[in-house]
C-alpha cells in the first residue's frame, strides 16, 4: 500500500471513490440525529460515533467493491471504480477495508459493547448477505434495508446503551425510507443493473406498473410512520407539520412516477429522498428538545 500511495498522487482521490466517502457521511448524519435524539450531548461520543461509524462504512463500501470488482465492469455507472480501473491492488483494497474495519469497530467499541456489535452486525449482512443477494433476488433489496437503517439506531444506542422503543422506531422509520429510496435508484440504473444481472426493483417485469406501486405503496405508508414520533408525544407540532407535508409532497413524486413510469421522474424521487430523510430525522431532534423545554416550562 505504501508503494501505491507514494506513486500515485491521487491516492486520497482513490480511496475516497472506493470507500463511498459522500456515502460513509450521509450515514453518520444520520447517526448523529438518532444519538441526538435519544439525548445524547458529549462531544468525545459524538466523535467516535462519527468516525468509528464512517469507518466501518467505509469498509462495507470497499468490501462490496471488492465483492464486485468483476462486475463492476460490466456497468457504466461503476466502470471508473479503483478497481475495475486498476488504481489500486486487491490486496490494498483488503488490507484498507481490514483496517478500517477495526479501527472503526475499535471507535464504537469505546462508546459500548453494542454499538461494537452493531457496527460489525451491519458490516456482516451488508458485504455478505446483501452483497452476493444482488445478483441471485430482488429480495436483496429487503435485506440490505436491515444494514441501511442501523444509523439512526446505532446512534440512539450510543446515547442509551440499550436497545429500547426509541432506537426502534428510529431504525424502522429508516427501514421503510429504504424502499423508495433504493427502488428509484434501481429505475434510474435499470438498464446498467441489468447487464451486471442485477434485477432489484420489486415487479419481475422490471420498470412497470407493478414496481411503481410498490413504490407508491411504501412512500405513502412513510406519512404514518414518520409521524410515530409524534404520536408517542415525544416531539410536538411541527414535527407533525414538517413530516405530514414532507410526506405527502413525497408521496406525491411517488405519484407522478406510477402515472408516467419516466426515468426522469424516478430521478426527481431519487433526490427527494436524499433530501426527505435528514431534514425528517433532524426535525425530531429539533423539535424534541423544543417540546421538552415547552413541557418542562408548562410545570414550573
Amino acid at each position: 500500500m505504501a508503494q501505491e500511495i507514494t506513486s500515485n498522487p491521487n491516492i486520497l482521490k482513490i480511496i475516497l471513490v472506493f470507500t463511498k466517502f459522500r456515502l460513509s457521511f450521509l450515514v453518520v448524519i444520520s447517526a448523529l440525529s438518532g444519538y441526538l435524539f435519544a439525548g445524547g450531548a458529549d462531544l468525545n461520543i459524538i466523535t467516535l460515533l462519527m468516525v468509528g461509524g464512517s469507518f466501518v462504512t467505509a469498509a462495507s463500501n470497499g468490501a462490496n467493491q471488492i465483492w464486485e470488482k468483476d462486475i463492476d465492469k460490466l456497468m457504466k455507472r461503476t466502470e471508473n471504480r479503483p478497481l475495475p480501473q486498476g488504481q489500486m491492488s486487491v490486496n490494498t483494497a483488503y488490507l484498507l477495508v481490514i483496517s478500517l474495519l477495526i479501527v472503526g469497530t475499535f471507535l464504537l467499541y469505546l462508546i459500548n459493547i453494542r454499538c461494537a456489535v452493531l457496527g460489525v452486525a451491519a458490516f456482516i449482512s451488508y458485504v455478505f448477505i446483501y452483497t452476493p443477494m444482488k445478483s441471485r433476488s430482488s429480495w436483496a433489496v429487503f435485506v440490505g434495508a436491515f444494514p441501511g437503517a442501523i444509523p439512526p439506531l446505532l446512534g440512539a444506542i450510543a446515547a442509551t446503551n440499550e436497545f429500547g422503543f426509541l432506537p426502534g422506531v428510529l431504525f424502522f422509520v429508516q427501514f421503510t425510507w429504504q424502499f423508495p429510496h433504493f427502488w428509484a435508484i434501481a429505475w434510474v440504473t435499470h438498464e446498467d443493473y441489468a447487464k451486471a444481472g442485477y434485477h432489484l426493483l420489486p415487479s419481475a417485469q422490471g420498470k412497470s406498473k407493478q414496481s411503481a406501486f410498490q413504490i407508491l405503496l411504501y412512500s405513502f405508508a412513510l406519512i404514518p410512520f414518520s409521524l410515530i414520533p409524534w404520536l408517542l408525544d415525544w416531539t410536538g407540532n411541527t414535527t407533525f407539520v414538517i413530516a405530514a407535508l414532507l410526506g405527502i409532497m413525497f408521496f406525491l413524486y411517488a405519484y407522478k412516477l406510477f402515472l408516467s413510469q419516466q426515468d426522469a421522474d424516478a430521478r426527481k424521487l431519487m433526490f427527494a429522498s436524499f433530501v426527505y430523510l435528514p431534514i425528517i430525522q433532524f426535525t425530531y431532534v429539533f423539535d424534541k428538545a423544543e417540546h421538552i423545554k415547552i413541557l418542562s416550562d408548562g410545570f414550573i
